[in-house]
Protein backbone atom coordinates (compact mmCIF):
# COMPACT_ATOMS: atom_id res chain seq x y z
CA UNK A 1 0.00 0.00 0.00
CA UNK A 2 1.46 3.39 -0.91
CA UNK A 3 0.81 7.04 -0.16
CA UNK A 4 1.92 10.13 -2.11
CA UNK A 5 1.74 13.41 -0.19
CA UNK A 6 2.23 17.09 -1.09
CA UNK A 7 5.01 18.94 0.84
CA UNK A 8 4.63 22.78 0.89
CA UNK A 9 2.20 25.22 2.54
CA UNK A 10 1.94 28.95 3.29
CA UNK A 11 1.66 30.07 6.90
CA UNK A 12 -1.94 30.72 7.96
CA UNK A 13 -3.40 29.46 4.68
CA UNK A 14 -5.67 26.51 3.99
CA UNK A 15 -3.69 23.50 2.81
CA UNK A 16 -5.10 20.17 1.65
CA UNK A 17 -3.04 16.99 1.77
CA UNK A 18 -4.47 14.40 -0.60
CA UNK A 19 -3.77 10.83 0.49
CA UNK A 20 -4.48 8.18 -2.18
CA UNK A 21 -4.34 4.59 -0.88
CA UNK A 22 -3.28 1.75 -3.19
CA UNK A 23 -2.67 -1.96 -2.74
CA UNK A 24 0.45 -3.91 -3.64
CA UNK A 25 -0.65 -3.94 -7.31
CA UNK A 26 -1.20 -0.17 -7.41
CA UNK A 27 -4.99 -0.48 -7.42
CA UNK A 28 -7.06 1.91 -5.27
CA UNK A 29 -8.07 0.44 -1.91
CA UNK A 30 -10.31 1.76 0.85
CA UNK A 31 -8.83 1.28 4.31
CA UNK A 32 -11.07 0.24 7.19
CA UNK A 33 -9.63 3.02 9.39
CA UNK A 34 -7.57 6.18 8.81
CA UNK A 35 -6.06 8.59 11.37
CA UNK A 36 -3.46 11.33 11.21
CA UNK A 37 -1.22 13.31 13.55
CA UNK A 38 0.54 16.66 12.98
CA UNK A 39 3.76 17.47 14.90
CA UNK A 40 6.50 20.10 14.75
CA UNK A 41 10.28 19.60 14.54
CA UNK A 42 10.49 18.86 18.27
CA UNK A 43 7.70 16.28 18.17
CA UNK A 44 5.09 18.53 19.84
CA UNK A 45 1.52 18.02 18.67
CA UNK A 46 0.35 20.97 16.53
CA UNK A 47 -3.09 22.43 17.30
CA UNK A 48 -4.26 19.28 19.17
CA UNK A 49 -4.10 17.18 15.98
CA UNK A 50 -3.26 13.77 17.39
CA UNK A 51 -4.90 10.58 16.04
CA UNK A 52 -7.49 12.60 14.12
CA UNK A 53 -9.95 10.19 12.45
CA UNK A 54 -10.87 10.49 8.78
CA UNK A 55 -13.72 8.79 6.97
CA UNK A 56 -12.08 5.85 5.15
CA UNK A 57 -11.99 6.20 1.37
CA UNK A 58 -9.60 5.27 -1.45
CA UNK A 59 -8.48 8.91 -1.39
CA UNK A 60 -8.66 11.03 1.77
CA UNK A 61 -8.30 14.81 1.86
CA UNK A 62 -6.76 16.12 5.09
CA UNK A 63 -7.59 19.81 5.42
CA UNK A 64 -5.20 21.96 7.43
CA UNK A 65 -6.21 25.56 8.15
CA UNK A 66 -4.54 28.72 9.49
CA UNK A 67 -3.75 27.65 13.09
CA UNK A 68 -2.47 24.29 11.81
CA UNK A 69 0.27 25.99 9.77
CA UNK A 70 2.35 28.20 12.09
CA UNK A 71 5.79 29.46 11.03
CA UNK A 72 6.27 31.11 14.44
CA UNK A 73 8.38 34.00 13.12
CA UNK A 74 10.77 31.83 11.11
CA UNK A 75 11.32 32.11 7.35
CA UNK A 76 10.26 28.47 7.03
CA UNK A 77 9.37 25.71 9.44
CA UNK A 78 8.94 21.96 9.06
CA UNK A 79 5.87 20.09 10.24
CA UNK A 80 5.36 16.34 10.00
CA UNK A 81 2.07 14.70 9.07
CA UNK A 82 1.81 11.01 9.92
CA UNK A 83 -1.02 8.98 8.40
CA UNK A 84 -1.96 5.59 9.85
CA UNK A 85 -4.40 3.26 8.10
CA UNK A 86 -5.66 -0.30 8.47
CA UNK A 87 -6.52 -2.22 5.31
CA UNK A 88 -7.10 -5.69 3.84
CA UNK A 89 -5.37 -7.05 0.75
CA UNK A 90 -4.31 -10.31 -0.86
CA UNK A 91 -1.32 -10.22 1.53
CA UNK A 92 -3.47 -10.30 4.66
CA UNK A 93 -6.26 -8.83 6.74
CA UNK A 94 -5.98 -5.90 9.13
CA UNK A 95 -2.61 -4.75 7.74
CA UNK A 96 -1.22 -1.49 9.09
CA UNK A 97 0.21 1.34 7.00
CA UNK A 98 2.13 4.18 8.61
CA UNK A 99 3.50 6.89 6.32
CA UNK A 100 4.80 10.37 6.95
CA UNK A 101 5.46 13.51 4.98
CA UNK A 102 7.22 16.74 5.79
CA UNK A 103 5.28 19.93 5.21
CA UNK A 104 7.41 23.00 4.80
CA UNK A 105 5.48 26.01 6.10
CA UNK A 106 6.63 29.20 4.38
CA UNK A 107 6.21 32.36 6.47
CA UNK A 108 4.11 35.28 5.28
CA UNK A 109 5.93 37.59 7.72
CA UNK A 110 9.35 37.09 9.28
CA UNK A 111 10.05 38.45 12.76
CA UNK A 112 13.54 39.90 13.39
CA UNK A 113 14.71 37.73 16.30
CA UNK A 114 18.28 39.13 16.28
CA UNK A 115 17.38 42.79 16.70
CA UNK A 116 18.91 45.82 15.08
Amino acid sequence: MGVVLTPRATEGSTFVVTVPFTDEDGDPVTPSAVTWTLVDEGGAIVNSHEDEPETPAATVAIVLTGPDLPADGYLARMLYLTVTATYDSALGLGLTLVDQTQIEVIATEVVDVVGS
